[in-house]
């Protein structure tokens, strides 16, 4: 995508999240991987209000060289498109929110070998597998490491991932380009949503089976 392009779909897409209510204030970021370096929002910048020229340009490694302040969940985002692109070599850009039922699921902690079951047929062709990440500071790089060994560990077992869930932060998520990684946002948003009503009920659903879910692999290759 060519850099012009690039900044005005990450401020078309910032708006779209902020004018739905996924992301507030000055919470979350947006990241495009180009081949000359990245394209990031800066720091406690509104993600409805972002201006193409402000947003923060770092070369192949890391460093600041135009725009506002970068983000500082930089780090984490370099190590999404590393451990990403090893199986998913189209990797190009990266969304974090504080999505409201993202952030109050992750707030309940892991109970499970999966944060959200399989509920839906579209979160497993969509979403799949979503690695719960402890607790660390915002830009720890502790959690950046944590979060590259999930992605490397899934995509060794031939189920590679295009999202995780940060303890008390919210979800990153990422894919080829920034529409397709918002629809995995929205995706993972809505079923935390539907996890958070009913999981508590007397009724409360069983996730799709084994045979429903090699189903969706052997008819969509969803990747579960």
């Amino acid at each position: 995508m060519h850099e012009s392009k690039a900044r005005d779909e990450m401020c078309r897409i910032g708006k779209s999240l902020f004018d739905r209510g996924y992301v507030h204030a000055c919470a979350g970021n947006i990241s495009l991987r180009l081949d000359d370096g990245f394209l990031i929002t800066p720091t406690d910048a509104c993600l409805g209000f972002l201006d193409p020229a402000a947003l923060s340009k770092l070369d192949q490694n890391g460093v600041h060289v135009s725009g506002d302040r970068p983000s500082k969940t930089i780090l984490l985002h370099r190590q999404i498109y590393r451990g990403a692109r090893a199986f998913d070599a189209n990797t190009a850009c990266v969304i974090h929110t504080h999505s409201t039922a993202c952030v109050g699921l992750s707030l309940q902690g892991a109970t499970g070998p999966e944060w959200i079951p399989a509920l839906t047929p579209y979160f497993v062709m969509k979403v799949g597998h979503v690695p719960f990440i402890p607790y660390h500071r915002p830009g720890a790089q502790a959690c950046a490491d944590l979060v590259e060994a999930a992605i490397t560990a899934y995509g060794q077992r031939g189920c590679p991932i295009r999202s995780v869930m940060l303890e008390r932060l919210g979800p990153n998520v990422w894919h080829d380009t920034p529409a397709a990684a918002m629809a995995t946002l929205e995706e993972l948003e809505e079923t935390a949503a539907l996890w958070l009503a009913c999981r508590q009920s007397i009724n409360a659903p069983a996730p799709l089976t084994d045979l429903q879910i090699t189903e969706l692999r052997e008819v969509f290759g969803a990747r579960w």
